[in-house]
């Protein structure tokens, strides 16, 4: 951040003593801490700035502003006096540039004291407003970048971060991974066919413990020194692009960490839900949607904190909610970012939601935007989804949500035995409430996540059904996302235990025996299990009917589900069989998809069938054909 703290000394520059005045100018002043955002663009859909000025007494001072195109509106002192809210507006004629703002204490006297800032307004990247966000066509790698790789040791430990280096805990220990670790295995993954990386959160958790996971920010407009800089985030997301891969952040609305700087320093009262003071939520996501909910109710949930060393954000405060709106579209512009996945979504203030996702989307309408409603109720889930009309009147402009019920559905219908209502025909049912959701194909499904015990551990060491579960994600219809280690059958407790969930994956440090990255180490299944998501996910890529076709299945007979992916020229036919032995089905059954004697070639193995009158699926496998 540009940044120049000037006190002018008139008194002295009158009595003509140059080198006091000299040394006058370049002398800096406590007076001013910091401002955010940090910097902002011209030629942006809006023309309101609002800037956060943080300083001892700097409500004291008046701020000036002399800049072709940018005038200051309002400025606005609260009940912290080292705070000032400056409200500009930029108006579409101004062109890049530095603001000279000059805050001045005392008037026009000529004792008065001036501090000088000079802050950046920046152009644009071309066509910036018009990035394209993820899509159908698009697979996510979920990782944790504390687990994934340690690319620089160097930053391991950093002084003035009190939470250090402790690889011997997987539960609450940072185990040294940054940006420079993903940087490093670009290649790996865009190999495997991923074209989006969801990081969890980068930027600072100087938390005392479990800072590692990134979820308690003490500063959201920077990234942890644990990690790496701003800077190396931004190489980060342009070397990711070179390789056809795209970068989502992972955004908190709904909280902070207990250490944030602001809990030092706290700019009003009622910053904080409950006025500060810990009233744990609720955690019943259903108070939001549910007619006959209580007014407390619905403010438990959503005013009520994460956690004690989770504060929560009051965004019925209109300072508040600007912040992290402003917040979020600077990381987009900054950073070039592809998306924005939100977590904790439906806990922040309904109405700030509303006004946040209106927002972003105002400024980045081809943006696509994520939020996690851990809910296994499609009825709450599609609540926050766009284009979803309400009796109360709510509306929404999110235009994702992640599948927790399909999920749900997914891991329980291949870990438990088949039967009329159990087994694969939850997934047939599952997708029956697509009829919720206005737009059902841009939900992002995914088999596992950081929060989830390990796919492989859930389905009792299988690998044959780690299988199914990665083709059926990779050709649902939906938005697939993956969780890292899932292609190696990495494993966890069957309860949650996020540490185990989150272990390291291998290769990532130095000394390691088994690397992952290049298969030294790695037993048979572990690579049979990543050949086979490198060879789906790649697959995937050329296939137009599954990131767009329409869906059409069969209730699942003899222990296989069958489904379609169509459009008006190609056909790609799913079967997911948990049998033991091979079956031959009759494909007769699927006469009004299948009009007319048809070839077929096996995706995973070249093969071409005939499947005019039968077609044999093997035992404990996905069957994936496109149809000739």
């Amino acid at each position: 951040m540009m940044k120049r703290f000037v006190v002018s000394l008139c008194l002295l520059c009158a009595m003509a003593v140059p080198a006091i005045c000299a040394a006058a100018e370049v002398h800096t002043v406590p007076g001013i801490e910091r401002i955010e955002p940090a910097s902002w663009w011209v030629g942006m859909k809006s023309t309101q700035l609002q800037l956060m000025v943080h300083g001892t007494g700097i409500a004291a001072f008046r701020p000036e502003l002399h800049y072709p195109g940018v005038r200051i509106d309002t400025v606005n002192a609260v009940d912290n006096r080292n705070y000032l809210f400056v409200n500009l507006t930029i108006s579409p004629t101004a062109r890049p540039g530095t603001l000279e703002l000059k805050f001045r204490q005392g008037g026009p006297r000529q004792d008065a004291q001036v501090l000088h800032y000079s802050y950046p307004l920046l152009a644009r990247k071309a066509g910036s407003a018009n990035r394209a966000g993820f899509t159908n066509a698009d697979v996510i790698l979920n990782l944790m970048p504390d687990r994934f790789a340690n690319g620089n040791p160097a930053n391991d430990n950093v002084i003035g971060f009190a939470d250090t280096l402790n690889r011997a805990s997987n539960e609450a220990g940072r185990h040294g991974g940054d940006i420079q670790g993903i940087i490093d295995h670009l290649d790996y993954i865009a190999a495997l066919g991923y074209t989006m990386i969801w990081s969890t959160p980068l930027t600072e958790n100087n938390q005392a413990t479990y800072s590692y996971h990134g979820y308690a920010a003490t500063d959201t407009y920077k990234i942890d020194a644990r990690f790496g800089s701003n800077d190396d985030f931004k190489r980060m997301v342009q070397q990711a692009r070179q390789k056809g891969l795209g970068v989502i952040q992972d955004v908190v609305l709904n909280h902070i960490g207990s250490e944030h700087w602001w809990m030092k320093d706290m700019p009003m009262k009622d910053w904080l839900s409950y006025d500060g003071s810990y009233v744990p939520t609720s955690n019943i996501h259903s108070s939001i949607s549910d007619p006959y909910s209580s007014e407390e109710d619905r403010k438990l949930f959503t005013a009520g904190w994460f956690s004690q060393h989770m504060p929560d954000m009051n965004q019925k405060n209109p300072y508040v909610a600007t912040y992290q709106i402003q917040n979020a579209i600077w990381w987009v512009e900054y950073a070039d970012l592809s998306g924005l996945r939100v977590d904790t979504y439906g806990y922040s203030d309904t109405a700030f939601l509303s006004e946040w996702s209106r927002r972003l989307t105002q400024e980045y309408p081809n943006l696509n935007i994520v939020g996690e409603e851990w809910s296994l109720n499609p009825a709450i889930v599609s609540y926050w989804q766009t284009g979803k009309v309400h009796a109360n009147g709510y509306v929404s402009y999110l235009p994702s949500l992640m599948d927790f019920p399909v999920n749900d559905a997914l891991r329980t219908a291949l870990s438990e035995p088949e039967g009329q209502y159990a087994g694969l025909v939850r997934l047939y049912e599952a997708l029956a409430n697509d009829v919720q959701y206005p737009d059902p194909q841009n939900l992002v499904l995914f088999e596992g996540n950081h929060d989830q015990s390990r796919l492989y551990t859930v389905l009792n060491d299988d690998p044959a059904l780690v299988k199914l579960a990665i083709a059926y994600v990779a050709t649902a219809p939906r938005i697939p996302q993956f969780y890292y280690g899932t292609e190696i059958l990495m494993t966890s407790l069957k309860e949650r235990n996020d540490g185990e969930t989150r272990a390291d994956f291998p290769g990532g440090w130095a000394g390691d025996k088994v690397n992952a990255f290049t298969g030294v180490g790695l037993n048979q299944a572990q690579l049979d299990t990543q050949s086979f998501v490198r060879k789906v996910l790649n697959w995937r890529k050329t296939q137009p009917v599954i990131h767009h076709g329409k869906m059409l299945h069969y209730l699942p007979q003899q222990g296989v589900y069958t489904y379609f992916r169509y459009d008006q020229k190609h056909i790609v036919m799913v079967m997911l069989s948990k049998n033991k032995a091979d079956v031959e089905l009759d494909t007769s059954r699927f006469h009004e998809i299948l009009k007319q004697p048809h070839a077929a070639l096996n995706v995973l193995t070249g093969a071409s069938l005939d499947i005019s009158h039968s077609v044999s699926v093997p035992a404990r496998s996905a069957l994936i054909l496109e149809i000739q």
